[in-house]
């Protein structure tokens, strides 16, 4: 009697799958650590429990990912980003990516370092401080870390500073969080300090590492991403930029505040200038990628902007970037001059030797701050003061004579506690409808006007 042998054929694919392996860790990494997978696959969670890396018995941490199709960009953690991994110098690495292609792949990694455990010494100067490890973001439901630069003289002073609020904050202060190299702005803003400067606060914003392209960028694009710039400059205008005022000696007008990036920094701090106006007047736009939106961009500029009367904007880019890179900048630039820019309030820089890279932006950093404030009075005059007048009427507004510019007061409770941060000029107002009824004292303490009760009905 023959026997009859039947073999079961399946697809191979049926069986693929991709399995990470990971070779080796950073000697430095805490004991008996979770090690996860965050990426495109997971909506970027850094502690997701079912991407964790499975010791494999031999030394190596392995994960198995069933097979999908396209292209998935991840990175580890040890649970947030706070401990996301880094570059050889323990700063930032871009995202890594594996492709799907229906066969069984295996793919074996070292992760070189962890960005809160470092690699290179800190280049960071002592005014440069984390001001949060993990600001929330509740436009985004997520957190990010910020950084702060604080003038020489902040501790020593009563002065009131402008504030520059730039993009991809961890390569602005530090070599060890840096992706390529610093921009070395607290250097460069302690240099000019020394030689009279002003002085200016810096809030440097990490970038989502990931989420990079989406919010840098208001409008999608299918291939790369993008569309959550409006939730982003959300943020930076109605929540940190509010925070960064009360808690610090900021001047808080529009005109004293600048939005700085380069690449998709850039193009997400030229459209906030532009949906923000009443918050930020001063853009530094360093080697824009405008190619990522560019239609949509200019469609926004020439439908729905306006009022640029006030702004200040500084354009740059090297010659030796992208043969699309010049003409995109001045097309955006000269639409926005169409909606009231104006030419007196622009400076074009095309650098015969600039490249899109750290390095390059570094070198142009101090030149653009300068320029961007260069017609700004800092400073009060302590003679603009001499005829201001405030007083109360019996309806109980408040009354502003004398005053040569804005100014900004801080009204205080008879507890001493501070309730609010007005910015005056002459005319008369009310106080916020919320305040309690009672007393209160309105104070102005750089430049020496004396305290002033008023009373809220």
């Amino acid at each position: 009697m023959k026997k009859l042998y039947f073999i079961l054929l399946f697809p191979m694919f049926a069986f693929a799958q991709i399995t990470i392996k990971v070779t080796s860790i950073p000697s430095n990494t805490p004991d008996n650590p979770t090690i996860f997978l965050a990426g495109s696959i997971n909506t970027w969670n850094p502690a997701d429990a079912n991407y964790i890396l499975q010791p494999d018995g031999f030394g190596n941490r392995t994960i198995v990912i069933p097979e999908g199709t396209g292209t998935v960009n991840y990175k580890f953690t040890r649970g947030s980003w706070a401990t996301v991994e880094g570059n050889a110098n323990g700063g930032f690495l871009p995202d890594r990516s594996f492709t799907f292609t229906g066969v069984p792949q295996t793919i074996n990694l070292t992760i070189q370092s962890w960005e809160d455990t470092g690699g290179t010494t800190s280049t960071a100067a002592a005014n440069v401080q984390i001001m949060n490890g993990s600001f929330f973001i509740p436009q985004l439901n997520r957190n990010r870390r910020v950084w702060l630069y604080l003038p020489p003289d902040y501790a020593t002073s009563q002065k009131r500073y402008p504030v520059l609020y730039m993009q991809d904050g961890q390569n602005l202060f530090d070599a060890a969080t840096s992706f390529s190299g610093e921009w070395q702005v607290d250097e460069t803003l302690n240099t000019l300090f020394a030689d009279g400067d002003y002085g200016a606060i810096v809030v440097g914003i990490d970038n989502g590492g990931g989420e990079r392209l989406n919010e840098y960028s208001p409008w999608n694009d299918p291939q790369y991403g993008g569309g959550q710039g409006d939730e982003y400059m959300t943020f930076m205008a109605e929540t940190l930029k509010p925070y960064i005022d009360v808690n610090y000696r900021t001047r808080p007008e529009a005109n004293m505040n600048a939005l700085i990036g380069s690449s998709m920094g850039a193009l997400i701090s030229t459209y906030g200038v532009c949906e923000y106006p009443e918050s930020f007047n001063k853009a530094g736009s360093m080697s824009p990628a405008y190619w990522f939106s560019l239609s949509d961009l200019n469609n926004y500029i020439n439908t729905e902007v306006s009022g640029l009367q006030n702004h200040r904007m500084y354009f740059i880019a090297g010659q030796n970037e992208s043969s699309d890179m010049v003409p995109d900048l001045n097309t955006v630039r000269n639409n926005l001059q169409a909606k009231g820019l104006s030419a007196l309030n622009i400076l074009t820089r095309i650098d015969p030797v600039g490249t899109h890279s750290e390095s390059s932006w570094k070198t142009q950093f101090g030149a653009l701050y300068q320029w961007l404030f260069a017609n700004e009075a800092l400073s009060v005059d302590q003679n603009s003061v001499a005829n201001l007048k405030i007083f109360q009427t019996i309806s109980g507004k408040i009354v502003v004579e004398g005053l040569q510019n804005p100014m900004t007061f801080e009204l205080f409770n008879m507890a001493g506690a501070k309730v609010d941060r007005l910015i005056l000029s002459n005319g008369a107002f009310q106080l916020d409808g919320k305040l309690a009824a009672g007393m209160y004292v309105l104070k102005q303490t750089e430049n020496s006007v004396k305290p002033i009760k008023i009373f809220k009905k």
